[in-house]
């Protein structure tokens, strides 16, 4: 098991080498003529041939051993609550178990599990500004969390969301799971949160936890949030014309989920492909939820969407890494200069039918993950979750 730890120090110089196979996470060119990764600092620092970079000093270097990397896995849609523990199943070290899927980036959509949750507004602002310091300050095995997502509240005012954006909150929780609910009242307080630099999710299809209800089109349309939340239901889908319209009369992000309606996951991508908008398709596994735990549910998406929606398996890689980035704006999520040092390793699975790792993942199998680091720092060698990779990344200096 990974140790949680505090937000540390950047590591120094590392070196990644021997790669057979860079996945940029970048869907203009998801995949990279390159075998080394230089970064320092937690930061990438360059990404070429082994031959020519200045790979003097490095602290630590990384054999991928001819395997694939891939920017770390990014979750655009959890549910925490404090530390590595969550009240929905009772559950410790679950987000310790996301780390062995790939994943080292978690957005939450709201804390919605905790017990006893506030629903008075000073009670809102105070869990939301508690749950952004704790997990700014507290990484469970590394994974950054970025918490601290209010479920906005019948009450709220544009002074509130004002006082929220100045302590550091940057997220609003899935719109609909509080008491507002109507287009009009929403689209007010996604306005104010917008204003103030805090970017919003909005419930999409039936009612999830007691409280929720039904958000539907109209709904979700006049509340214009920045990222229409579970598309494909959490658990309850819309009907199909009307995730159409959504992703026809909407210019947002279009959130899939694991803990959704597989059939209208499928729909709401191919109606993006159709669109030519699969920049606007991210991933989330909407856990921990009744269905439970999912550590390995962003690359079960990544393999169903690319096997059962026809996608080429580096693009479905992007939808859980630089198409999640962009839209959410984090400097994570691309392998280029400058973005966070964040990478999973991975190979396909042992005795797979597939001949490589973007084949395997294209007939639908999960790849096995080898290595994942976080802000250049290694964290974990070989998933305890995942099948076992057929050949393993190590640690060579």
């Amino acid at each position: 098991m990974a140790t949680p730890q505090a937000a540390a120090a950047p590591a120094g110089r590392l070196v990644i080498r021997d790669i057979g196979l860079l996945l940029s996470g970048d869907l203009r060119q998801p995949i990279l003529d390159a075998d080394a990764i230089l970064c320092e600092g937690g930061r990438i620092l360059a990404v070429g041939r082994l031959k020519d970079l200045d790979v003097g000093g490095a602290k630590t270097v990384v054999s991928a051993k001819g395997t694939a990397v891939a920017p770390g896995l990014i979750d655009s849609h959890v549910h925490p609550v404090f530390g590595d523990w969550t009240p929905r199943q009772q559950q410790m070290n679950w987000i310790d178990s996301y780390l062995n899927g790939g994943v080292t980036t978690m957005i939450s959509a709201g804390e919605v599990h905790l017990p006893g949750r506030p629903k008075d507004v000073i009670g809102v602002k105070a869990l939301a500004i508690t749950a952004q310091r704790a997990f700014d300050a507290f990484r469970p095995g590394g994974v950054k969390v970025l918490a601290g997502a209010p479920v906005i509240e019948k009450g709220m005012v544009e002074s509130d969301f004002k006082e929220l954006a100045q302590a550091g909150v940057k997220l609003l929780g899935e719109v609909g799971l509080g008491g507002v609910k109507t287009g009009e009242e929403a689209k007010a307080m996604v306005g104010w949160a917008r204003k103030y630099g805090i970017q919003s999710t909005i419930h999409t299809g039936g009612p999830s936890i007691p409280g929720s209800g039904l958000i539907d089109k109209d709904v979700v349309l006049e509340a214009d949030a920045d990222v229409i939340g579970h598309i494909n239901g959490g658990h309850t889908a819309l009907p199909l014309d009307q995730i159409r319209a959504l992703c026809e009369k909407c210019a947002r992000s279009i959130e899939i989920v694991h803990n959704g309606n597989e059939a209208a996951a499928l729909f709401a991508l191919r109606t993006a492909r159709e669109l030519n908008q699969l920049e606007r398709v991210i991933l989330g596994t909407d856990s921990p939820a009744g269905s439970g735990v999912q550590p390995l549910g962003i690359l079960r998406m990544i393999a169903m969407l690319s096997a059962l929606g026809e996608v080429p398996a580096e693009l479905a890689f992007c939808f859980a890494t630089g198409n999640t980035a962009r839209q959410r704006k984090l400097d994570s999520g691309i392998i280029e200069p400058g973005r966070a040092a964040d990478f999973a390793i991975m190979d396909r699975a042992q005795h797979t039918a597939g001949k490589d790792l973007l084949d395997s993942v294209r007939k639908g199998d999960i790849p096995g993950v080898s290595m994942v680091i976080i802000d250049g720092q290694v964290r974990v060698g070989r998933s305890r979750n995942t099948p076992p990779a057929e050949t393993a990344a190590e640690v060579v200096g």
